[in-house]
């Protein structure tokens, strides 16, 4: 089985390329004396046996990086020169060793100041047992729809023709080649979905080679509607791309038919999607948590409004995403406010772990007020040109690595400033979704201050002088660490951050914490907005009529605005820490309104008199008794209607009943 997307492995921020848990002891490298390693402190911190410091492990010094193989159980802290080790591992029929790289994120940098705490946080993160990320097989055959006309299109046809099932899309006038090496077809795309290994493509005037006869090709007659199935796109038409956000669907390659270069590498990446591959399931999906619409009325589309991919549709009242689809952005993660999606390559709850005992690590080696770098695979290259290249990173910054930095959302910043990070810093990547995670920075600013920032550059040297240059200020003298959900962990970290927060703090709009204002004189008490509200926020009386609200649970949705049919409800987006936020409070009420017949309660006296003064002029209410119902009960309303004497449930007299003596009486009689 190979990876879905091949691409270069970072060291960075890994255990190890084959996921593995950091073993028991670190085998020391300095690269020949380029970095100062201390094994006492990393020792003190995190447990970890420490080797004594070489100097070259893969040249020189290889015999004892052998030996140390040999024994098993060994950590290498180098990240470049994997593949030698892990050579080495195989020359010599032994396991394969983990790695750390404490070289580019901490060792070679032009700061002064001490590097040992960020070495132990480093490791101590290591140490953590590697998340498992769940996998889907995805196969693909090889059946190839090759897109465009001329040379480009049947050129690419050529070369793939040995290995794959190659159909081309014709889209302009040329004649066919002669050769049958593959189908050639015409016709209009009307819709293409699906990813590699299930792409489903419908077409409009469709038509296909006649083959037979003499002279040139003939067409069958073109139809619309027809449908096709193919493993791999092949896309050199040169005109619009089939799907939004194309070049995170995988199968789907599209290149400039005008570039030689551009077409002749699609066509290689065409070539090595044939196979059996593992697609990781970026999302785990809780449909009971999830707010998007109730009774035919939306609610919360967050997800569906950022999602790249379309990968997000909506299932009846939730959500449902396709994993074959999804490129694993992270950006739903971040924005649900109900934590119906999540994260889970790696799971959220092993993220918030990791923040955790980075912090714990660096502080307890002594060091203080440390910054949070947080990078994909993009922010991990640039730290390693930095470090070899220019001034590498200063000393309290510990960079993080996570497969989409998109999933790192407001929640996850404020975690880090109450563990004891100062600062919080986010570097993304060519495909992140930058107004996501400015949504989510602006979260965390209106909370904590002007702590997390995004750092949006491709240049080493940047990087480093924007870490370098910034004023780093004082960081949590008690930190926390939080337990529990996304929005539990928000509200422990907010409450640690922000001590003496009186007020509720307010929040940018479409925040998913907040309160909602009930116009008391518009609202009726109807209760739809509690039958219809998802988190349970909601909530009413059963014994008098009130509308009750627990602040806390409210995910700012937005459906009890909807439905409300008096226009009553507004949203209030507000981070409201004190205890109060905890507990119901009525936020409209009235008097009850008394059974004429009975006395028991039940409704408002306003609504009760309302429709007994709006129903007074109404035909169907002018008989004796028939508003006097209005202001009865339910059972009491049921006994005045069936004993009425014009009650539609009357019967009338009981029938006698019949007996034998009745059918031999009427038998004499005839």
């Amino acid at each position: 089985m190979s990876s879905l997307v091949p691409g270069r492995e970072s060291a960075i921020g890994r255990l190890s390329r084959k996921g593995k848990t950091l073993a028991n002891k670190l085998v020391l490298c300095d690269c020949e004396n380029s970095q100062r390693l201390q094994p006492s402190v990393i020792e003190a911190a995190t447990g970890v046996e420490c080797s004594p410091v070489h100097t070259s492990l893969c040249t020189e010094q290889s015999e004892i990086a052998a030996r140390a193989i040999a024994e098993g159980g060994c950590t290498i802290c180098c990240g470049q020169e994997m593949r030698f080790f892990e050579e080495l591992a195989e020359e010599l029929e032994a396991e394969v060793p983990a790695f750390v790289d404490l070289r580019d994120r901490a060792g070679w940098t032009d700061d002064d100041n001490d590097t040992g705490p960020k070495m132990a946080a480093l490791v101590a993160a290591a140490t953590m047992p590697a998340a498992l990320t769940k996998t889907v097989d995805v196969v693909s055959e090889g059946v190839c729809l090759v897109i465009g006309g001329g040379d480009v299109a049947f050129g690419a046809a050529r070369r793939l023709a040995d290995t794959h099932g190659v159909t081309v899309l014709q889209q302009d006038d040329s004649d066919p080649p002669p050769e049958r090496e593959f189908d050639v077809i015409r016709g209009r795309i009307r819709k293409a979905s699906g990813a590699l290994g299930e792409f489903r493509v419908s077409f409009d005037a469709f038509s296909r080679i006649q083959p037979g006869g003499r002279g040139n090709w003939r067409w069958t007659e073109p139809r619309d509607g027809a449908h096709s199935e193919c493993d791999i796109i092949l896309d050199l038409g040169g005109q619009a791309p089939l799907f939004s956000a194309h070049e995170k669907r995988e199968g789907y390659l599209r290149a400039d038919p005008g570039s030689v270069t551009a077409s002749m590498d699609a066509v290689f990446d065409a070539a090595k999607l044939i196979g059996t591959f593992e697609k990781p399931l970026y999302a785990r999906v809780e449909p009971v948590l999830c707010a998007h619409s109730r009774a035919g009325q939306v609610g919360c589309s967050r997800c569906l409004d950022a999602c790249p991919t379309g990968a997000i549709s909506p299932e009846g009242e939730h959500v449902t995403v396709d994993p074959m689809v999804c490129a694993g952005c992270g950006a739903c993660s971040s924005l649900c406010p109900s934590g119906a999606i999540s994260y889970d390559a790696p799971p959220v709850e092993h993220s918030f772990l990791r923040i955790q005992t980075l912090a714990k690590a660096f502080l307890g080696a002594g060091g203080t007020d440390p910054r949070l770098l947080v990078v994909d695979g993009h922010g991990s290259e640039l730290i390693r040109l930095s470090a070899r290249h220019g001034r590498g990173l200063p000393a309290d910054v510990v960079p993080m690595e996570m497969p989409a930095v998109g999933a790192f959302g407001h929640a996850e910043a404020l975690a880090a400033l109450a563990a004891g990070f100062a600062t919080v810093a986010i570097v993304p990547g060519p495909g992140a979704d930058r107004s996501v995670l400015g949504h989510e920075i602006g979260l965390a600013e209106a909370v904590a201050g002007e702590k997390v920032a995004l750092i949006d550059t491709s240049d080493a040297d940047a990087l480093s002088d924007s870490l370098f240059n910034s004023e780093v200020p004082s960081a949590l003298s008690k930190p926390i660490r939080p337990m529990g959900t996304r929005r539990q962990i928000a509200r422990q970290a907010a409450k640690a951050l922000r001590p003496d927060a009186v007020e509720p703090i307010p929040l940018p709009d479409d925040a998913p914490y907040g309160v909602i204002s009930v116009n008391a004189d518009a609202c009726t008490l109807c209760l739809s907005c509690v039958s219809l509200c998802p988190s349970g926020a909601l909530g009413d009386n059963p014994d008098l009529p009130q509308l009750r609200f627990q602040e806390d649970a409210c995910l700012q949705c937005g459906l009890c605005a909807s439905i409300c049919p008096e226009d009553a409800i507004a949203l209030v987006p507000r981070f409201n820490l004190g205890d109060e936020a905890l507990s119901q409070v009525v936020l409209n009420e009235e008097e009850p309104f008394a059974c004429i017949e009975c006395g028991s309660l039940f409704g408002s006296r306003s609504t009760i008199e309302r429709i007994t003064e709006r129903l007074s002029s109404h035909s169907m209410y002018q008989g004796e008794g028939a508003l006097r119902m209005i202001q009865m009960c339910d059972d009491c309303r049921v006994k005045s209607q069936f004993l009425s004497e014009d009650s539609p449930m009357a019967m009338g007299e009981r029938p006698r009943v019949r007996t034998t003596d009745d059918y031999l009486s009427k038998r004499r009689d005839h």
